[in-house]
């Protein structure tokens, strides 16, 4: 949403955002909010007032924080799906929460991991 790489999915992702923000479907990881923090650092260079406030907001957010149970998880899914550890720590921490879908560009759209789909938000609206 900061990106200004691709101007439609960043106007696509606002609007996912607001939906399940409205809707109380919006469920962060604190990996999330970390990845967030240094593609702002390191990718976006986002100045760092604006990059403190940007993180302050998606901690105000619900969020699933990482723990050995969700790492153990994530040690699982690695083997079982064959998907790397970063976007399996992120399907244990949506299956922790009871989450049905996953939003994610990283994994196959439409597949089920375990008790989570994963859905691309933009090959979606692509279809």
């Amino acid at each position: 949403m900061f990106s200004n790489a691709d101007l439609s999915k960043q106007t696509e992702a606002k609007e996912l955002s607001r939906q399940c923000a409205g809707s109380g479907t919006l469920v962060l990881s604190t990996q999330v909010v970390q990845e967030f923090l240094v593609a702002g650092l390191r990718q976006l260079s986002l100045p760092g007032e604006q990059l403190r406030e940007a993180t302050s907001a998606l901690l105000e957010l619900p969020l699933v924080v990482i723990g050995p149970p969700q790492i153990l998880s994530a040690i699982r899914d690695v083997e079982r799906y064959r998907i790397s550890f970063w976007d399996a720590l992120i399907l244990a921490a949506a299956q922790s929460c009871g989450a049905e879908g996953l939003y994610t560009e990283d994994l196959n759209d439409g597949q089920r991991y375990g008790s989570v789909v994963a859905r691309n938000p933009f090959q979606l609206t692509a279809n």
